[in-house]
């Protein structure tokens, strides 16, 4: 296929081998692995909002309209990167610069997974959902894929695109934003930092060969970025407390966050003394295994919110029955 071709079958092809062939094209340009990744984020956002009270039909509907949404961004995002991306082996073999799908076909593509996503979340969840769907996409899009180029400064506009999804979730559960969400919001935010600052480093030839200004490329010594991981990772350690603090997960969750935090931290000094691909990498692949124990120990111990409850001298509410307070959790925004 050629670049300024579209996915229309050849004469005579079947219409499901077809199909396939479109499918797989998205979902490529779409980054699903990495919007899997967002759909996590936002389920765990749900659940945590939602407190035992979740409604599945609410759940697959923000499920589904996150997911397209944030596909729809990476799609847009590929479109616009199209020439730049030509120019790194990592990503020369996307459908856009292999030319498998042409841009108008990728546009269209785009396009309908935000319109879809969007429309999904404001029918199925509420409007505050879609809008902050809305704004990751803009701001994905129209700031932080041009400050690429510019400066340095565009991890942390994408780390805030990151951070949103389980914004997204706690919204679509409860129809407000509330202090959960925000420590959601900065803890996805946080943990970005030296997950992606680890990645760049490792690839930092290829961005700069491109004329991406990540932080890498303009740090060539390697001592700044190697440091700002190191911090970020040590923030990570209070700012997990918080959930325990905020009654979102238990005590268990709070030990194994800071042990599983404390392992964090040790694999960024490595990247501090020697600023070497084998040190950046592994600081990489303990940024990926920590997010999802780290996610998956906040929901595991949720219940602890009662006993918790109980040893600080509140009154536990009775199983299946929630609290008409401030702090307790409210029931999914019928909106």
């Amino acid at each position: 296929m050629q670049p300024g071709s579209t996915i229309a079958p050849a004469v005579g092809a079947e219409a499901s081998p077809t199909l396939r062939h479109a499918v797989g094209i998205y979902l490529e340009l779409a980054k699903a692995r990495l919007g899997a990744l967002v759909v996590l984020t936002a389920v765990v956002g749900y659940v945590l909002a939602a407190r035992g009270s979740s409604r599945l039909d609410l759940l697959v509907l923000a499920t589904i309209g996150t997911a397209l949404a944030a596909f729809g961004a990476n799609i847009f995002n590929q479109v616009l990167e199209v020439d730049r991306d030509r120019l790194m082996a990592r990503t020369r073999q996307r459908p856009l610069p292999s030319g498998r799908i042409s841009r108008r076909g990728a546009f269209l593509f785009g396009l309908a997974s935000c319109v879809v996503g969007v429309a999904t979340l404001a029918i199925g969840a509420n409007l505050l959902t879609a809008g902050i769907a809305v704004a990751i996409i803009l701001l994905y899009t129209l700031v932080y894929t041009p400050m690429k180029v510019r400066s340095p400064a565009n991890t942390l506009v994408g780390a805030v695109c990151g951070a949103l999804p389980p914004v997204m979730g706690w919204t679509a559960a409860t129809g407000r934003l509330e202090a959960g969400a925000a420590i959601l919001f900065g803890v996805l935010f946080v943990w970005q930092i030296p997950h992606f600052l680890s990645l760049a480093w490792m690839y930092r030839d290829e961005y700069a060969g491109a004329g991406f200004r990540m932080l890498p490329v303009v740090d060539p010594q390697g001592v700044f970025t190697a440091r700002t991981s190191l911090v970020y990772a040590v923030v990570l350690l209070p700012l997990t407390a918080l959930v325990w603090i905020e009654g979102l997960s238990g005590t268990v969750f709070l030990i194994g966050s800071q042990l599983v935090g404390v392992v964090f931290v040790a694999a960024s000094i490595p990247f501090v003394v020697s600023n070497h691909r084998r040190a950046a990498r592994r600081l990489f692949l303990a940024s990926i295994l920590y997010l999802p124990i780290l996610l998956g120990l906040m929901v595991a111990d949720m219940d602890d919110r009662v006993r918790r409850g109980a040893f600080l001298g509140a009154e536990p509410s009775p199983p299946g029955v929630q609290q008409a307070t401030a702090s307790s959790p409210r029931a999914p925004d019928e909106t």
